[in-house]
């Protein structure tokens, strides 16, 4: 995804899990190899273990990054197979337009950290459960926010 702070052109690369929720986020100036080994160093110090399988675009900088680090996933660039990946950046537009942009590569960074986390509390696949379960699941939601946001 392509976010423009100050004018100058920056890649958002975001990381999605198979259910929706985004894992992580890295604001780069760049979109090559070096930007790709750092988000999936990033993601593999995060979470202690390597996928199975990996989705990506068709961008050629993935299979270098992945044969640097060591990793031997399967690796899945088919058509319209990230599409998971492309739609979790509609939210982070929403925001972006509310809040005029981004100023910095840094805010940019920050914003998207907290925003990742707020969103995966509150979002829910609605369309796999029936109402009631998705009261309960919502209601759990604004519990879990409330001990987050609670001062003692």
């Amino acid at each position: 995804m392509v976010v423009r702070i100050n004018g100058k052109k920056h890649w958002l690369w975001r990381a999605v899990d198979n259910e929706g929720e985004e894992l992580d986020f890295l604001v780069q100036t760049r979109r090559n190899a070096k930007a790709a080994r750092k988000l999936m160093k990033k993601l593999l110090k995060k979470y202690g273990f390597a996928p199975s399988r990996i989705v990506t675009d068709k961008l050629a900088s993935y299979p270098a990054a992945f044969k640097a680090i060591g990793l031997s996933a399967e690796h899945d660039r088919g058509l319209r197979a990230n599409n998971r990946a492309e739609n979790s950046h509609l939210p982070i537009r929403r925001r972006e337009r509310k809040q005029q942009g981004f100023k910095s590569p840094g805010s940019a960074q920050r914003f998207l950290s907290v925003h990742a986390a707020t969103h995966n509390t509150f979002y829910h696949q609605r369309h796999l459960t029936n109402r009631s379960n998705y009261k309960q699941l919502r209601a759990g939601s604004f519990d879990a926010w409330a001990m987050a946001c609670a001062t003692a």
